[in-house]
């Protein structure tokens, strides 16, 4: 069963992948365009509106899985913006300051960082320099991870 999960987990992280970036698309989309229900923000106006920006691009390519890990990482670094100087100094917890969803798109972002884009991605497709599709030893691929799942 674990060997079954295993070879299934970079299709599950692409499936990740995609939902994540899409799910901070809509957010951004939403906010940019006052579509799907958000309120648009005024142009130009600070966090708001580059926030919502960084939302769109970054959603877009991440869940399209091109230049994942540099667009998952100015993901995380804003929604940890957000949630510490928006959301933090209202209460301490996340559940009492409106912040999970900042919190939860930071980390999710963060993985993304470490983990890569998964096994269906436009950065392996176009060969982008660097990921585990044409760097890594295939003899490497075929072994079970060091950590026990």
């Amino acid at each position: 069963m674990l060997i079954r999960l295993n070879q299934a987990q970079p299709y599950a992280l692409s499936l990740f992948r995609f939902v994540v970036g899409l799910l901070f698309a809509f957010h951004g989309a939403a906010t940019l365009f006052g579509v799907l229900g958000g309120n648009q923000a005024e142009a130009g106006a600070w966090p708001g509106w580059y926030a919502a920006l960084i939302q769109l691009v970054c959603g877009s390519l991440v869940a399209l899985g091109l230049g994942t890990r540099a667009a998952a990482f100015l993901a995380s670094g804003s929604m940890a913006y957000a949630y510490f100087k928006v959301h933090q100094p209202e209460a301490f917890l996340p559940i009492q300051n409106g912040g999970e969803a900042s919190a939860m798109f930071c980390w999710a972002f963060l993985l993304l960082v470490f983990t890569g884009p998964g096994a269906v991605a436009l950065d392996r497709f176009f060969g982008s320099r660097g990921t585990t599709a044409t760097t890594e030893d295939p003899a490497r691929r075929e072994q079970a991870p060091a950590v026990p799942v």
